[in-house]
């Protein structure tokens, strides 16, 4: 007797369940990377701007990080940090653990950027009078992000693929939902294999969507030189 391997039916009805926890690790994912690239813009100018003790602290802080698995961060932000006072739903705790830990990451990247804009680019502009302020925001920013946008573009593929780890914490994703789903019903083909191609097609759009990013911000840059 042949065995089933795909059972159409089954795919079916796992759909909108698959369907609605797809929505929750969308959020996650934009709300995690949303925070890595704040949270790395202000590792990378603590780094390069601030003062000595500051920069040794920002720079340990980031090293420590990296250095350490995200699994390791989401339990200790959700188990270990209430004993110091900061409890957090399992939701916000993913999000802040995804976007400290990427936001350690898109700091170097943020680094190159800022270094690979030209020394002169600040003496012009307090040859202008300038604000530090002004010249970060209108002259030194818009020079360093159009070159690293695909490296944070592929922190966000690989932010986005590291979602299934907030299911220890409880938090209902993609991946979570298929292992409940197989185990009720006995079957995880079909679960497991529609969160692969859903995960698929999400990099793909992400990825499209980063070189569109990336060719608008260029051509942007060509017409202003």
């Amino acid at each position: 007797m042949a065995v089933q391997i795909w059972d159409w039916s089954s795919a079916a009805e796992a759909m909108p369940l698959l369907a609605e926890a797809s929505i929750i690790t969308l959020q996650a994912t934009v709300l995690g990377f949303l925070m890595a690239l704040i949270v790395g813009l202000m590792f990378a100018i603590g780094r390069m701007a601030g003062p000595t003790w500051l920069r040794l602290a920002v720079g340990g802080v980031v090293e420590f990080i990296r250095s350490t698995p995200l699994l390791i961060q989401i339990f200790f932000l959700y188990y270990v940090m209430p004993e110091f006072g900061l409890t957090l739903d399992a939701m916000p705790t993913g999000v802040l653990a995804l976007g400290l830990h990427y936001g350690a990451y898109c700091s170097e990247v943020y680094r190159a950027g800022l270094a690979n804009v030209p020394k002169g680019q600040w003496e012009a502009s307090v040859a202008l009078n300038l604000s530090p302020w002004t010249t970060f925001k209108d002259v030194i920013l818009p020079q360093a992000i159009p070159p690293v946008v695909p490296a944070l573009g592929n922190y966000l593929v690989a932010l986005f693929k590291e979602t299934p780890l907030l299911s220890v914490i409880a938090v209902l994703e993609l991946m979570q939902t298929a292992k409940i789903i197989g185990s009720e019903t006995f079957r995880y083909v079909e679960p497991i294999t529609l969160v692969g191609a859903f995960f698929l097609v999400f990099s793909l759009i992400s990825a499209a969507l980063i070189r569109r990013v990336e060719l608008h911000l260029n051509s942007r840059m060509g017409r202003r030189t």
